[in-house]
């Protein structure tokens, strides 16, 4: 009788251990979803560490609200919205959930048509809407500095409102704002945010992002 109690009891630990050992793989195997951040120098960080960057700094908050999202930084000093559209189907081959787009300050700093910016913008939401039809885009608003109040200074700024009404899209209306003309905010350039302008600039986005995060 002893034995068999043995027995028992070792059967049940083993079905125990089996149990365990198919429940970690399904729990492990729950996809985090992924945020997508795809702009230029403001976003990659320039002259600071990826760390210092608000998209890691999303990152932490997004962990910190318990939510269970990726932040991939898939930008570039100097980036344009030409050669966005160049580097963005390796991006394409992977899910997106959020999209967060910053481009096209650089294209206004060389001259290029208002038509020009907005076309190449367009498309590559395009682009990313083809391959992710539930993706929830975020468009980055930004401003020339106000140096040369003219047609084109204007234009350029209606931009991204115009994108994001166009696209159904959430709109960070000027993701410098609070940190453009700051000299305590920026590098000696007087163009680039340090690392706490950064953390303003993940406040900005963030007031947007957090409520569409929670929704997926």
């Amino acid at each position: 009788m002893g034995v068999e109690r043995l027995v028992v009891k070792a059967c049940i630990a083993l079905l125990g251990v089996a149990f365990s050992m198919l429940s970690i793989p399904t729990f492990a195997s729950v996809p985090s979803k992924t945020i997508l951040v795809f702009g230029d120098s403001l976003s990659d960080g320039f002259m600071l560490r990826r760390s210092e960057a608000y998209p890691a700094l999303l990152a932490k908050k997004l962990r910190a609200a318990g939510l269970n999202f990726q932040v991939i930084n898939a930008s570039a000093s100097g980036g344009t919205t030409e050669g966005g559209l160049e580097r963005l189907p390796p991006h394409l081959k992977h899910r997106i959930d959020i999209f967060i787009l910053e481009l096209g300050i650089n294209d206004a700093f060389r001259g290029l048509s208002i038509d020009q910016i907005q076309h190449n913008l367009q498309q590559i939401i395009d682009k990313v809407k083809g391959r992710n039809p539930n993706v929830r885009v975020v468009i980055a608003g930004m401003q020339l500095p106000n140096y040369a109040a003219d047609d084109y200074v204007s234009a350029f700024g209606k931009i991204f409102a115009d994108l994001a009404t166009r696209n159904n899209a959430a709109l960070i209306p000027y993701l410098l704002q609070g940190v453009a003309g700051d000299p305590s905010l920026n590098l000696s350039d007087s163009i680039h945010p340090n690392a706490a302008g950064q953390k303003v600039l993940a406040e900005n986005v963030w007031r947007v992002l957090e409520s569409i995060a929670r929704e997926l």
